[in-house]
């Protein structure tokens, strides 16, 4: 792969409606959800990979371990800036490896090791429909 590294980040902003109904730590700060997390990861993973698909080929996420390194916090009516940096770490036929960090502002607070698949979005597109119900036809 020719880029290294990729990198997402997600400016959060917690309205005073949403801090009020949202579960406090002892110290007043509001923990975010795990889930913006790892989205920043996989949005950083497949940044770095998009450049090498080829015409008609997505990625698709297979799995990921993610480990807690610190909470991350962020005070009621205030803002928190969360970032993911993904690393490639190779690939094994169609799929690829990543090592991904993700920070906010008071440093490292989750790692993760993430795999995606390359996928024809044609043979996306059928999947889709086919779970929604409507009729497919799959070209070759």
């Amino acid at each position: 792969m020719k880029y290294r590294t990729a990198e997402a980040s997600l400016r959060v902003v917690v309205s005073p409606e949403v801090a009020e109904a949202t579960q406090h730590t002892a110290q007043g700060a509001l923990v975010p959800a795990t889930s913006r997390m790892i989205d920043l990861m996989e949005i950083a993973a497949a940044r770095l990979m998009k450049p090498h698909l080829r015409d008609g080929e997505s990625s698709v996420a297979v799995a990921m371990n993610v480990t807690y390194a610190a909470q991350s916090l962020r005070h009621p009516g205030g803002g928190s800036t969360m970032r993911a940096v993904a690393s490639y770490n190779g690939i094994s036929g169609r799929l690829h490896r990543f090592k991904i960090n993700a920070f906010d502002e008071t440093g490292l607070i989750g790692t993760a090791e993430h795999t995606r698949a390359v996928a024809a979005e044609r043979r996306l597109t059928s999947v889709a429909r086919r779970l929604a119900g409507e009729s497919t036809v799959l070209m070759m």
